[in-house]
């Protein structure tokens, strides 16, 4: 019988309206548990006892549409600008439109104090574009989470990595917002300042799950002294609060409840739950399940991957270099292999040439896997939080990369075909570049598949290149197919190579010219024709559209599949 570990015991504390309140402690006495209970991002069913939302059973997913949580890492697209960036959030999480999005994004910039580097991109640890500073950073993620103006925000750790000077910001700006606006603000924090600790009106203080202190720091200094301590004038109250936990003792007082309090009580079989803010804001934001429709989600999205795109230089302006230069070299490396007499060594030749086609253009789309990842990250953060539906996504990130993968496929095929000599007739180029279209998708929508799959970057580019190398060996080319193991025919079938590989194989012997192409002789007499070739591979004619359906059909399959798993994964999330 697996045992369970009480992460928290008997908790029980009060967050008011136009108060901050900092749930304190060592490390692990249940902070940041603690805050994700509040925030509905532990499962209902991990906690014994109950959680009420104005006195009524919470719904944790509606409760997280009408709430901000800010987790401790800042989840931002590096290539965006602040602006940017609180834009595309505006313009999911708000129902007016891209009017009211653009209203509420430069009150925000002004509130935040960041309207002097709106038009600065976030940057990142391995972005080669110098970024905002971290303090900036903590503040676009936060502004992130106020663009729908909620009642109550929730901050892990918000002065985490950095200096004293930005965290002083960062909660002054925070002590701003509650006394203007009236919200409640819990945060986590970890040995904060002087300056910091005069700005929090309330403490929870935890200690291996269970509250020592809740209330002011003021009384919380009363305590200490009482218990016989003197605190040295270089050490805050807090910290010094910390060290003589034993010292504390839970305060058992009931709290009073609130119109807009968040009370919490967890723990134990009396674990309890209740979260009071305004009644109206729950009826208002209750309008529309989304605040866009699909074709809106699917507009907005599609905006801000072209956006990534673009600026990401080693996917954009690196992949289109890559397919010219590789064309161009291929071509001259393969330049007119038909005129060489010997039409065995011909062959051969061409078919080495369409089989390390193949092999480029399925094993250089992993470059995209650091992109999915990120995006995964931030997917999972805004579905949660009910700003748009997974299946937008997925469609959003196909169409974008339909137009850029059709120009890679042409920038490739364009100088190759006609300096290889294959098929001198325009049929067989738009044939060729089609295949090579549907062999990157196909490519770039195997990867999108695993990006929702694996858990990192490494095991992605590990299990990638190891069903690329599947896929290779098992397509006939290397070893034919009657000669497979009979228990190892489905990989035949399966293989991302075998499709396209056929497909080269009709386009140049095939039809009408390819009945009168020689492809093998001896002394001076042809022994094989084209049409001849391809019956000996099994091949029809008919076969190359039927072939198309096959990869199209690839194509469709692991983008569905990525939309299962991750709508699996975010289904998991918000439940």
């Amino acid at each position: 019988m697996k045992e369970e570990t009480a992460i928290l015991s008997d908790v029980s504390c009060e967050a008011k309206p136009g108060k901050i309140t900092a749930i304190a402690g060592p490390s692990g006495a249940g902070k940041t548990t603690l805050l994700e209970i509040l925030a509905g991002k532990v499962p209902l069913s991990r906690i014994s006892g109950k959680v009420l939302v104005n006195d009524k059973p919470m719904d944790g997913k509606h409760f997280r549409r009408v709430s901000g949580y800010i987790t401790q890492d800042d989840a931002l697209f590096p290539l965006l600008t602040v602006e940017e960036t609180l834009m595309f959030s505006a313009r999911l999480r708000l129902y007016g439109g891209s009017n009211e999005a653009m209203v509420r994004v430069k009150q925000l910039l002004k509130e935040l104090g960041l309207e002097h580097i709106g038009g600065k991109r976030i940057g990142g640890d391995s972005d080669s574009i110098r970024g905002i500073s971290g303090g900036e950073k903590r503040r676009v993620s936060i502004g992130v989470d106020l663009v729908h103006d909620p009642p109550i925000l929730l901050i892990d750790e918000p002065t985490s990595g950095l200096d004293s000077a930005s965290a002083l910001h960062v909660v002054s700006m925070l002590k701003t917002m509650v006394v203007n606006q009236g919200k409640t603000i819990v945060l986590t924090i970890h040995q904060p300042g002087f300056r910091i600790l005069e700005l929090i009106d309330h403490f929870v203080l935890l200690s291996n799950g269970t509250v020592c202190h809740h209330g002011s720091l003021h009384l919380l200094e009363e305590r200490l002294m009482d218990a016989g301590h003197c605190i040295p004038r270089h050490v805050n109250v807090l910290e010094f609060a910390i060290d003589a936990m034993e010292c504390l003792v839970a305060a058992s007082a009931p709290m009073p409840p609130n119109d807009q309090t968040l009370v919490v009580s967890s723990g134990g079989a009396h674990q309890n739950h209740f979260v009071r803010i305004r009644k109206s804001r729950f009826i208002e934001e209750k309008r529309l399940f989304y605040p866009n429709s699909r074709f809106e989600e699917v507009l907005i999205l599609g905006r801000r991957f072209c956006n990534n795109i673009f600026r990401t230089k080693q996917l954009f302006a690196a992949r289109m270099i890559q397919a010219l230069v590789a064309g161009f070299v291929l071509g001259t490396i393969f330049m007119n292999t038909n005129n060489n007499d010997h039409g065995k060594v011909t062959l051969q030749t061409r078919l080495g040439f369409f089989a390390f086609t193949l092999t480029f253009l399925l094993s250089t789309t992993t470059e995209g896997l650091p992109i999915f990842l990120q995006e995964r990250r931030i997917l999972m953060r805004e579905t949660s939080r009910g700003a748009y539906r997974v299946s937008s996504y997925v469609i959003a990130n196909t169409l974008v990369f339909l137009p850029f993968l059709l120009t890679v496929a042409f920038l490739y095929t364009t100088p190759v075909y006609w300096l290889v000599g294959l098929r001198k007739n325009i049929d067989g180029f738009l044939f060729f570049s089609l295949v090579v279209w549907l062999v990157v998708l196909m490519s770039n929508s195997f990867v999108a598949c695993f990006s929702a799959l694996v858990p990192n970057f490494i095991m992605g580019t590990s299990l990638i290149a190891g069903f690329m190398g599947s896929f290779f060996l098992f397509s006939g080319y290397f070893i034919s197919k009657k000669n497979i193991p009979t228990y190892w025919i489905f990989m035949h079938y399966l293989s991302l190579f075998k499709y396209p590989f056929e497909c080269f194989l009709i386009n140049e012997y095939g039809g009408e010219k390819g009945r009168g192409k020689c492809v093998g002789s001896e002394a001076g007499v042809c022994i094989l024709y084209g049409d001849e070739f391809l019956r000996q591979q099994s091949l029809k004619e008919s076969q190359k559209w039927t072939n198309l359906g096959v990869m199209l059909g690839f194509i469709i399959g692991y983008r569905l599949l990525c939309f299962f798993i991750l709508w699996y994964r975010c289904y998991r999330t918000r439940n």
